[in-house]
């Protein structure tokens, strides 16, 4: 009898956090959608484990250049002594649609347009909105957006890399993600070295 309570009890206890890790999920979901207007309708793993949610089935070299990136990231978190939310599970990845596919050099530089906010008057305010690689959607769950890259997959390992830079100081050091959170004051990637 006990036994079988026990076995009620753990089952409820793993819908519960099934369901409180949906929510969270779907938050960052959400926000992912409110902010590049895309919908996310295809989800799937990298090799290492991470979380891919993409407009379109990610090619085998955007999603060997994610876990790339997040091996970098890894590597250099633990140089620098933070140990926390390094494991690849640990990351949600949404790949959006490139809202242009080319920096005003003409360089191949897929990247999102997002609003202006503290960058609004610089001179990378485009009317309301600027151009990001990337861009921090959420903590709990770590989750960040990026553009879909076709080619120049070495990018999308930095882009990776460097948004999760923001994540990894978040769990590991707040004071030094207060400082770097915020490029319109300056600074810029890499902030590990």
């Amino acid at each position: 009898m006990r036994k079988q309570i026990a076995a009620r009890i753990l089952a409820t206890a793993m819908v519960i956090l099934a369901a409180v890790s949906s929510n969270w999920a779907q938050g960052s979901l959400g926000k992912a959608q409110q902010v590049t207007g895309d919908r996310f309708g295809l989800s799937v793993r990298t090799r290492a484990g991470a979380n891919i949610y993409s407009v379109r089935q990610p090619s085998a070299a955007m999603l060997s250049a994610i876990d790339r990136g997040l091996s970098d990231l890894f590597a250099v978190a633990r140089k620098n002594g933070y140990n926390r939310r390094l494991n690849y599970s640990d990351y949600t990845i949404y790949i959006a649609n490139a809202d242009r596919n080319r920096d005003s050099a003409g360089t191949y530089s897929p990247d999102i347009a997002v609003g202006a906010a503290q960058y609004a008057g610089t001179e990378y305010d485009k009317g309301g909105y600027i151009y990001a690689a990337g861009m921090v959607i959420g903590f709990s769950p770590m989750s960040f957006v990026i553009a879909e890259h076709t080619k120049d997959f070495n990018r999308v390992s930095d882009v990776v890399r460097y948004e999760g830079e923001h994540l990894v100081l978040y769990h590991n050091d707040r004071r030094r993600y207060s400082e770097t959170a915020d490029h319109s004051r300056g600074g810029g990637h890499p902030i590990l070295k």
